[in-house]
């Protein structure tokens, strides 16, 4: 197990305890994501957590396969399942380029709160680009770095995080601009069709973008 698993792995149980940070940013999430999802549409999502947004989104979608490079995350993902009785999400683990996806093609591939952990988001949008159908959708949402004045309480996270990656307290974290992060998804082959950040500060970059 990779170090980057052996964390979220770690903390599994925590996280899944812990409340949504932002509920009302949440739910613009969800709303905007379902309006782009049919009952037809196979859907993949990557850094799937303990599955929480994935059985939601699968009363919006035909079938949903969520993946996480946690087994830790992935384990409580399917008690999550088994509880719902949902028969129409797969829970696999592993990371972006896992060979479990297969080549898809899918419909709609989602990635929330995961771009910002990967050291390089342009491989990861190029390996979305190759699992979607001709026109499908790319939906994903990323905390970007603050366009200017940082609050007070970002700066110190920037400070103190290299001491708690350190001592294995806390992930790599990519702390993109959000005209960074768009590039790393149109230079793939993607056409952006729909913005907004949800939260507005720090910016968390909500894009619907299309195969090109």
């Amino acid at each position: 197990m990779s170090d980057t698993a052996a964390f979220w792995d770690k903390i599994s149980p925590k996280y899944a305890r812990r409340p949504v940070s932002n509920p009302e940013a949440y739910q613009q999430t969800l709303e905007r994501t379902r309006s782009y999802l049919r009952p037809t549409d196979n859907v993949l999502e990557l850094g799937c957590g303990t599955g929480t947004t994935a059985l939601i989104l699968s009363e919006s979608a035909g079938t949903i396969t969520a993946s996480d490079l946690s087994p830790g995350m992935i384990r409580i993902a399917r008690e999550k399942a088994e509880k719902k009785a949902n028969s129409n999400t797969r829970f696999v683990t592993g990371d972006v380029f896992n060979p479990a996806l297969g080549e898809g093609p899918y419909d709609v591939v989602l990635a929330f709160n995961l771009f910002h952990l990967l050291e390089d988001p342009g491989e990861a949008a190029a390996r979305v680009h190759g699992l979607l159908k001709p026109g499908g959708l790319f939906i994903s949402k990323t905390s970007c770095a603050p366009e200017n004045g940082a609050p007070i309480s970002y700066r110190a996270i920037r400070v103190i995080l290299p001491v708690m990656q350190f001592f294995g307290k806390a992930p790599y974290v990519n702390f993109m601009r959000i005209r960074e992060l768009e590039e790393a998804i149109t230079s793939r082959g993607f056409k952006i069709i729909e913005v907004g950040n949800y939260p507005a500060s720090p910016p968390s970059r909500f894009i619907v973008a299309r195969k090109s």
